[in-house]
């Protein structure tokens, strides 16, 4: 579970894991869980306690991580006062807190422990949709090159997004859903670009079911995702 959760986490901004009512908070980082090496490697060197956490594999620009001092390389391993194991929970951890307010991140670097605060934000919408795809198990990419639909071109020349990856055991992949399907619908909202799929997910609820039209091949496929069980 360790490796599939690393797979897609690296790709994503650290956000909220569960929808509600309210914004998601946003920390704008990308992450991957620790190899076993390197909890080996962690425990030997502050502890046995320390033998976990989240590596910090990207702090992008201009984001509340970027202000509040966090650097790529960074090994998250609290959280207030929650210890941090996985991606999984900092994700929810982060989403647990309201927008616009500061968490303390404990971070473990070569020269030692260190507590950052970092003032969290709303995500960005397309982010926001980014992460509703994930949270189903599923990532998307812009087509390598015009994407016809069956008859000639979609209107205006736009080019529906393509889906790169589908986790192992995710709801995705229950669903049926495979590489390479191009995204026609979400929903009841039609979407021609990688940017209007991620806008129509992003007011989404991963609890819930997701309505996908893809076209696999030469036909088109009506796909229903359903959440996996919270564990």
């Amino acid at each position: 579970m360790r490796r599939v959760a690393a797979g897609w986490a690296l790709l994503l901004l650290v956000a909220a894991g569960a929808a509600d009512a309210r914004p998601w908070s946003w920390l704008g980082v990308r992450i991957r869980d620790l190899s076993e090496q390197e909890m080996e490697e962690l425990s030997k060197k502050h502890g046995i306690r320390e033998g976990f956490g989240v590596v910090i594999v990207d702090v992008m620009e201009g984001t509340p991580a970027a202000g509040g001092g966090l650097k790529s390389g960074d090994i998250v391993v609290g959280f207030d006062d929650r210890p941090v194991t996985d991606t999984r929970q900092l994700q929810r951890l982060i989403a647990r807190g309201p927008v616009e307010r500061d968490a303390r991140l404990t971070v473990l670097r070569t020269e030692g422990r260190r507590a950052l605060t970092i003032r969290l934000v709303q995500m960005p919408r397309a982010v926001a949709g980014e992460r509703v795809a994930a949270e189903y198990g599923f990532i998307l990419r812009e087509p390598d090159g015009p994407q016809p639909e069956l008859g000639g071109r979609r209107p205006g020349g736009g080019a529906a997004p393509v889906v790169s990856l589908v986790v192992k055991d995710s709801a995705a992949a229950r669903a049926g859903l495979e590489v390479g399907d191009v995204i026609l619908q979400v929903e009841e909202t039609s979407v021609i670009t990688r940017d209007a799929a991620r806008e129509a997910l992003a007011d989404l609820a991963p609890e819930k079911s997701l309505r996908l039209t893809v076209r696999r091949d030469a036909r088109h496929v009506a796909l229903e995702i359903v959440p996996m069980p919270s564990r």
